[in-house]
C-alpha cells in the first residue's frame, strides 16, 4: 500500500467516525423521547466557543415535545439523565440573543432526553399566555 492509499485509508476511517457519531444523535432523536423544557438562560457569548445560549433547565416544568405542544402526560427523565448540567444552544451570528425576552415571555427549548447524559438542544421556544411558540432562528 503506497502513501496515497494509506491517506485515502485514514481520510475514509475519520469520515466514517463523524458520520457514525451524526448518525447516532439523529438515530437518538428519532427514538428517544422529546420533551420542552423551561429554561433558564446565562452567559450568551464567548469569544472561545462561538455565540450560544447556555441554559439551565427547569425540570419542574416539562412539557411534550413537538410542534404543538399542550400540557399533559410527559415521559418521565431517566435515572442516569443530567438535568443539573447546563446545555449550550448554538446561534447564528446575525440572530439577536433569543434568550432576552420582554415581560411575560418564557424561554423553553425542545431537547432529546437520552439514555445518559445531558438532555440535547433542538430548538428554543417562548411560551406566552400560555401557548408555546418554537422560534425560528434561521
Amino acid at each position: 500500500m503506497n502513501a496515497i492509499q494509506r491517506g485515502l485509508l485514514l481520510a475514509l476511517i475519520q469520515v466514517a467516525l463523524v458520520s457514525s457519531l451524526g448518525g447516532k444523535l439523529l438515530y437518538d432523536r428519532a427514538t428517544r423521547p422529546r420533551v420542552w423544557v423551561r429554561a433558564a438562560p446565562y452567559d450568551p457569548s464567548t469569544p472561545f466557543r462561538g455565540r450560544y445560549v447556555s441554559l439551565r433547565l427547569i425540570t419542574s416544568d416539562v412539557m411534550p415535545g413537538g410542534d404543538h405542544p399542550t400540557p399533559g402526560s410527559t415521559p418521565p427523565i431517566p435515572e442516569g439523565v443530567s438535568t443539573t448540567a447546563p446545555v449550550a444552544f448554538f446561534i447564528p451570528e446575525q440572530v439577536p440573543d433569543p434568550s432576552i425576552r420582554p415581560p411575560g415571555e418564557e424561554l423553553w427549548v425542545e431537547v432529546t432526553i437520552p439514555r445518559e447524559g445531558p438532555p440535547r438542544p433542538i430548538r428554543l421556544g417562548v411560551r406566552k399566555d400560555g401557548e408555546l411558540t418554537p422560534l425560528s432562528l434561521r
